[in-house]
């Protein structure tokens, strides 16, 4: 048995989670700062970073409690986010981390925040039927959050190759700006969610971006979609409709919302299918959305995929995804604690194939 304590502090969210043999939570602690940066329409990393400082010791101490840890030497391991993210962020938790690691003798294993993300579908939840199994590789990815959209196809545990990216905007944050420009607040995804389900997704038409471009087949881009919502709300606005209705505001989000999902679900599947995939597994903040969720499925059925989404508490940012992942890093690293280092812009591993 094995028994890591994870930390994650990559954006706006301190988190700290006891993780058994990588699939077992045995606690899972967040603090969120969502109020805090409300008032920005986006995360202020300054004050996002302060904030850490506040919380990590209490949010690591409530972990411990709650996994039933009397002191961190009954630990087998550290796990910390050191990348990507906001660099003043991700200090606060690897210098905790380093901390621990240091007094207690623990190693510290050093995790990619991306690599986090698609180990989330790997642990045991309520309400979640099955996690993924071990065995069913190769594997398409999509990362979809505030921060990233990648397709990764995945080889076998710590063995990736990215299929494509964005070349602007990430999913979430075209989500965040869109819902700025609607005026309906932050963080943008579940606002919008909440508005579209009221809405008529086919009253207004929008584009969907790179969609049938060969060249660009497993990349995504949403800054022209983002545009195309903002030239359709001046020109509503040049036509004296009124935006203060309900029911206009709903029909642009649920066309926006729309556009993004058949997008992401199209080049997901169509990895997929060309890399003859034996499962699919969508993870990130932006996966929690119902109707990106509810497509995947339908399209992933007719497909007879396999299709793993974790629960919504384990789609935003956690520390359990980070235990998950250190668990089945393939060579655990027993470095000297107070070598990591925090990396603003890591990229998510790669192994160069010729598959």
């Amino acid at each position: 048995m094995t028994r890591i304590l994870a930390i994650e502090t990559s954006c706006d969210e301190t988190a700290a989670a006891v993780i058994i043999d990588g699939r077992h939570i045995i606690s899972n602690v967040v603090a969120t700062q969502i109020e805090l940066h409300r008032r920005f329409g986006g995360v202020f990393p300054e004050v996002a970073s302060r904030q850490h400082v506040l919380s990590i010791q209490p949010v690591i101490e409530q972990a411990l409690h709650e996994g039933g840890i009397g002191h961190v030497r009954e630990l087998d391991a550290i796990a910390v986010t050191h990348g990507p993210g906001l660099a003043g962020s991700l200090l606060v938790g690897v210098n905790a981390a380093k901390g621990l690691a240091f007094a207690s003798g623990l190693s510290l294993v050093p995790i990619n925040h991306l690599e986090g993300h698609i180990y989330s579908n790997w642990l045991i939840a309520p309400g979640r039927a099955e996690p993924v199994p071990d065995d069913a590789f190769p594997a398409i990815i999509l990362i979809v959050s505030g921060g990233h959209t990648e397709l990764v196809l995945m080889l076998g545990h710590g063995h990736y190759r990215r299929l494509g990216s964005t070349l602007d905007d990430a999913a979430g944050e075209a989500f965040d700006k869109v819902a700025r420009l609607l005026n309906l607040g932050f963080p943008g995804g579940p606002a919008i969610q909440k508005v579209a389900e009221q809405g008529r997704a086919d009253r207004y038409t929008l584009p969907r971006p790179l969609l049938h471009q060969a060249e660009h087949r497993f990349n995504f881009s949403f800054s022209g979609l983002k545009t195309a919502v903002f030239n359709l709300v001046r020109q509503l606005e040049q036509a004296g409709i009124d935006l203060a209705d309900g029911a206009v505001v709903a029909d642009i989000a649920a066309a926006f919302q729309t556009a993004v999902a058949e997008v992401l679900v199209h080049k997901t599947l169509d990895a997929a299918i060309h890399h003859q995939a034996r499962q699919v597994c969508i993870c990130g903040g932006v996966s929690a959305n119902a109707q990106l969720r509810e497509l995947a499925k339908t399209a992933c059925a007719e497909q007879k995929l396999p299709l793993y989404i974790p629960p919504i508490f384990l789609c935003t940012d956690n520390a359990a995804m980070i235990g998950a992942a250190a668990f089945y890093q393939r060579q655990p690293p027993h470095m000297n604690s107070l070598a990591v280092d925090v990396f603003a812009n890591l990229p998510l591993p790669e192994i160069l194939s010729t598959y």
